[in-house]
């Protein structure tokens, strides 16, 4: 009777852990040929949905009391998360980012935007000038965008500039291709 060597299930994160040097170049070669191609692998962007209750007192039985949670694998998260670093790392080193962005900045959130939005009224009324505040809520303004026209455009006009960037923009509209959901 011959004995199978021990099977390692790598979907625990002790695992991982413990077997980060087997992982770790295998997982580089992938990351670098997925982003170097512009193709995002199917299983990546498979997620389980989980519905979450959007507060105590809605009704259980009713599907708008839900809110859909999607997890994604720990492979996807973790490309996910190389591809914003170094999208971040572009942005910063261009120059490309705005000193009143307030998202995806260190230090910087909504209290931060909302206390330089205060700060200026305050100097133009302190000052005898009038200030007005006019709010848009754009939450889903992006939503409402054809994403396929935005990418076209996005890889038309990169082409011009640069060729390295067309692999990432296809990359990218495969990540925002329909993704496989499993309740």
């Amino acid at each position: 009777m011959t004995s199978s060597p021990p099977c390692v299930d790598f979907r625990t994160n002790s695992a991982r852990r413990e077997n980060v040097d087997v992982l770790v170049p295998s997982l580089v070669e992938l990351f670098n040929k997925s982003l170097l191609q512009g193709i995002v692998p199917t299983v990546f962007k498979s997620a389980y949905i989980t519905p979450l209750l959007k507060k105590p007192n809605l009704d259980r039985v009713e599907n708008k009391s839900y809110q859909p949670i999607s997890n994604l694998s720990v492979l996807s998260k973790t490309l996910e998360r190389l591809v914003a670093r170094q999208l971040l790392d572009y942005v910063y080193a261009a120059d490309l980012m705005s000193d009143l962005q307030s998202a995806y900045r260190a230090n910087h959130s909504t209290e931060t935007a909302v206390l330089k939005v205060l700060a200026d009224i305050l100097r133009a009324i302190d000052s005898g000038d009038h200030a007005a505040l006019a709010l848009l809520d754009l939450s889903a303004a992006f939503d409402t965008v054809d994403h396929e026209t935005l990418l076209h455009q996005a890889i038309v006009r990169s082409r011009r500039r640069c060729a390295r960037l067309v692999p990432v923009l296809r990359w990218t509209v495969m990540c925002l291709d329909v993704m496989d959901v499993n309740c």
